[in-house]
């Protein structure tokens, strides 16, 4: 059986997060965009920390559920930690993804970080601990704990990243690196970028959201595969995906239960950060046109914001089309409301969206039960024939996608503009 995994999200406790990031609201819909399983996010404070008390129960070993309600949905207990510190002469400024088994390991965590900084200020703590410390902190209240670097190419805020980051996992983890056993790919890169550097090989890729809105709920996830379980057996717990996250690209998921079988990724030129650029000039170039200008601004004189594909193509000592042994496939996938709002000519935050969203849904179970498996013939049934091309068009990778800038998100063309003209008419009748 198949379960879908989205671990690092954030709760309405962070910054620039939306109100329905509360246990209820990421419950439901998780439950639409069909994840099984739900990081819980922002572990480390304090108000969170008594909602998720209050409203989760034990489920399979270091799982939780809803209290209210039967829903299937699984959480497990993480956060998102900023480190920021000075080291080699540079700022540092590094993102990690932490997952504890149990509350208990969460309360040895919280109590040694807030000794470091204060906890209460935002849902994804800022501290002035160097990574290598942060992880010995999660090691030490539990051995099951574990740290994954969090969107890893991200210019300002990752391990890899061009304005604050390292060249190496063991530059910035030192004697602690032999304890990553994975890094997340971020919005702005998929795994066959990683795969152009050997460092990365004995690494497992994996995918999630960041979301700050539960709508936003497995935009990029991961996921697993037990034949152990499901259809009336016994359900994964927190030990099956700790270790399918850590081994299954090594082993090629010998030996295991419960392994990653795949993910599931943005197109990363979608992503905020894919190309270098200057947002306030609006000038954005590809690796090697930006190079020739010494990647500075040609309106303004100010450096650019080197992007991810840069910054891959700086550490890279392997082609572009490499595929390392024991590579874990991946899916690029745009969200079903781009699709629709694509195919209709309209915002994807519109009611004519939600309404053709809501039928797709509803037939065939969940967001990614379209994106991923429903028949196209069915879909052009069930909703509209221009949507179904459009997911035909996703699938196919048939896409003209506007690549993403210093913070800029990319954007996606699926239709061509003769096309967006006739079905912006065409949605004004609808």
């Amino acid at each position: 059986m198949k379960y879908i995994g989205d671990f690092h999200i954030h709760s309405h406790f962070s910054r620039a997060t939306s109100r329905d990031m509360n246990i209820e609201e990421l419950d439901k819909w998780a439950r639409i965009k069909g994840v099984n399983i739900l990081g819980t996010g922002d572990f480390t404070h304090p108000r969170w920390l008594r909602e998720l008390r209050d409203k989760l129960t034990p489920a399979e070993e270091g799982l939780y559920k809803f209290k209210n309600g039967k829903s299937p949905i699984r959480f497990i207990l993480t956060v998102e930690v900023s480190s920021i510190y000075s080291e080699g002469g540079r700022v540092r400024r590094i993102h990690n993804i932490i997952f504890a088994p149990s509350f208990d390991a969460v309360a040895k965590i919280n109590k040694r970080l807030s000794e470091v900084g204060n906890l209460r200020a935002d849902g994804r703590p800022i501290l002035g601990l160097p990574a290598r410390e942060l992880i010995k902190i999660a090691l030490d209240a539990s051995e099951q704990c574990l740290l994954v670097p969090a969107h890893a190419w991200t210019p300002w805020f990752s391990v890899f990243g061009s304005k604050s980051g390292y060249d190496s996992i063991e530059e910035c983890f030192g004697e602690m690196s032999k304890y990553i056993y994975a890094i997340e790919t971020g919005l702005s890169s998929d795994p066959s970028m990683n795969w152009r550097l050997s460092k990365l090989d004995g690494v497992t890729l994996i995918s999630n959201s960041d979301c700050h809105s539960a709508s936003r709920i497995g935009r990029e996830a991961n996921v697993f595969e037990g034949e152990d379980f499901g259809n009336g057996k016994s359900e994964p717990n927190y030990e099956d995906i700790i270790n399918a996250i850590k081994y299954s690209r090594v082993s090629k998921g010998k030996n295991l239960r419960f392994k990653l079988s795949e993910t599931i990724e943005f197109f990363p030129e979608e992503g905020k950060y894919h190309y270098d650029g200057h947002r306030l000039c609006r000038v954005s170039l590809k690796p090697e046109d930006s190079r020739k200008i010494k990647q500075i601004c040609p309106k303004c004189g100010k450096p650019f914001t080197v992007g991810v594909l840069s910054r891959v193509e700086e550490l890279a000592d392997r082609p572009k089309g490499a595929r390392p042994k024991n590579a874990i496939p991946f899916k690029n996938l745009v969200p079903l409301a781009e699709i629709i709002g694509g195919a209709l000519g309209i915002g994807p935050k519109t009611k004519g969206v939600a309404k053709e969203y809501n039928k797709l849904v509803e037939y065939f179970g969940n967001e990614f039960s379209v994106l991923l498996d429903a028949d196209l013939k069915d879909a052009a049934l069930v909703s509209l024939p221009e949507i179904s091309e459009g997911l035909r068009r996703v699938r196919k990778g048939e896409l003209d996608i506007e690549p993403g800038y210093d913070g800029e998100y990319g954007k996606v063309g699926i239709f061509k503009d003769a096309e967006k003209r006739r079905k912006t008419s065409q949605a004004k009748l609808f």
